[in-house]
């Protein structure tokens, strides 16, 4: 099998606000606008990601993440994102699914969490992060940077698995 990079999509309540933070997150324009669709075909991570306006149906996802060589290049990530103006949320020597982790937390503007994170050794627990110390379900999520927004619910959806009915 021949992996040209991962790809995620998500549903996000306004397309014009997930493109703007995702611009400043990536420090990158969209490759692609459609009426409400929006691509970002990276290089830097590698990554393919698509997201289109669609409502929140619950928790879709724990959070997603780009793995990085050294804690600089976490520190330089939380530079960044804050010089645009990003809330960040760092852990440093944090035990992680089972490692040690060097992170820099992020969350766009329908609440789902990325980090920028280094993994520095193993570690004898499954994590000890603030969210965990708060919800034993959470671990390796971050303790929440922002409220979650209200949707009421759509008959819209696209690009997503179909339920029995």
């Amino acid at each position: 099998m021949n992996v040209l990079k991962p790809h995620v999509s998500l549903n996000v309540t306004n397309i014009d606000q997930s493109v703007a933070f995702y611009e400043k997150a990536f420090g990158v324009a969209a490759t692609k606008r459609r009426p409400g669709y929006a691509k970002f075909d990276l290089e830097i991570p590698s990554l393919n990601l698509t997201m289109q306006e669609a409502p929140r149906t619950g928790v879709n996802a724990s959070h997603f993440g780009v793995q990085v060589a050294t804690t600089d290049d976490v520190i330089e990530a939380k530079t960044r994102f804050e010089a645009v103006g990003l809330k960040t949320m760092t852990e440093e020597e944090t035990s992680c699914c089972y490692a040690v982790q060097d992170k820099v937390w992020i969350e766009d503007p329908d609440g789902n969490s990325w980090e920028v994170f280094v993994v520095k050794a193993d570690a004898p627990v499954m994590g000890d992060s603030p969210a965990l110390r708060k919800d034993a379900s959470a671990c390796c999520t971050p303790v929440s940077l922002s409220e979650k927004p209200e949707v009421k619910p759509s008959a819209l959806s696209c690009c997503g698995p179909k339920t029995a009915e």
